[in-house]
């Protein structure tokens, strides 16, 4: 028997969103959403719906961020907004790799300034996860279905060139599959196989998102027979002591 195939929907023609706006209401308005359906969402839409917009004229730079934008070349206000958004400085020679308040090790600590206006600048939410919840709830609410959230967000690895889209807040679903106990083509049965599904997932609907203009900020993945419960993406990141590049 085939299995069902998987499709990723993109949720077309959702305005720019603003301070306040409902981001589960931008989606129902514009699809029709099926039992089991996962909603990706990516970050910035969530960020700017709860205000996480910071503008240039207001941003106060510390010494420290001075000393490093100079030292680097970067702009001084990335820095600064990213130092405070940081829990800790891990690199910051020729990058400015940080672990966030949130525990995400990443560029600049996620603070972004494509797709957004001149001289402003988006910040990670504060908790995707619960954004991510904060959303599911409001879409199983109004449409009665089971459903998933996944919220995204483009990260850099350090052990290959190039970005990916990853998942850095969920709900509905749980962060990692599982395959122990499962047999594989020969008969063996696994003992430790676990996927991390949602970084699957998330990945899956990057060519549709982009990360340009392509104006596609949600798409709905169906037909993927997901693990559901109660992990948080914030279950994926590894402890420092588990961490091989820190």
């Amino acid at each position: 028997m085939n299995p069902e195939p998987v499709k990723a929907i993109a949720v077309e023609d959702i305005p720019m969103v603003q301070k306040g706006d409902d981001i589960a209401d931008l989606i129902l308005e514009r699809v029709n959403l099926l039992e089991r359906d996962i909603i990706v969402i990516a970050s910035k839409i969530v960020s700017k719906s709860e205000g996480r917009v910071v503008k240039a004229e207001d941003v106060e730079i510390s010494t420290k961020a001075r000393e490093l934008a100079d030292t680097n070349g970067f702009d001084p206000v990335h820095v600064e907004l990213a130092l405070r958004e940081a829990k800790e400085i891990i690199r910051d020679h020729g990058v400015l790799i940080t672990e966030t308040k949130s525990g995400l090790v990443c560029n600049f600590s996620g603070v972004d300034k494509s797709n957004a206006p001149d001289a402003e600048y988006v910040l990670l939410p504060e908790d995707s996860d619960d954004s991510a919840s904060r959303i599911r709830n409001r879409l199983v609410g109004v449409s009665g279905l089971d459903l998933a959230v996944i919220i995204s967000d483009t990260h850099g690895r350090p052990w290959r060139k190039g970005s990916i889209n990853i998942a850095i807040g969920c709900s509905g679903i749980n962060a990692l599959k599982h395959n122990a106990g499962k047999k594989d083509l020969h008969g063996r049965v696994l003992k430790r196989s676990t996927v991390c599904q949602i970084d699957e997932i998330a990945a899956y609907v990057e060519p549709l998102m982009g990360q340009a203009n392509e104006g596609i900020p949600a798409v709905i993945v169906r037909g993927y027979d997901y693990d559901d419960g109660d992990d948080r993406a914030s279950d994926i990141i590894r402890s420092r002591e588990e961490d091989m590049f820190r």
